[in-house]
């Protein structure tokens, strides 16, 4: 995620020097494709992140409510009516 938003920042750096410069009709092209596929890029992965979080705090308050119960049925098993 770092490498892709250096890669951003440099593209930014870049349109901004064409802006400055002029470099060129072409250049401004490639460079708007590549800062919009980058971006989607990066937003897939954090939201694929985010998604991933989210069922690995479940599997962890599965996991908590799988040893309560397991420790309540063996003090209910252990003490006598």
């Amino acid at each position: 995620m770092l490498f892709w938003s250096a890669v951003l920042f440099l593209l930014g750096v870049a349109a901004f020097l064409d802006a400055m410069f002029n470099y060129g009709e072409i250049f401004r092209k490639i460079n708007s494709v590549l800062f919009l596929l980058i971006s989607l890029a990066i937003l897939v992965r954090t939201t694929t992140k985010i998604k991933a979080g989210r069922i690995e705090k479940y599997e962890k308050r599965i996991g908590d409510l799988e040893r309560k119960v397991t420790d309540i049925t063996r003090t209910k098993e252990k003490t006598p009516y």
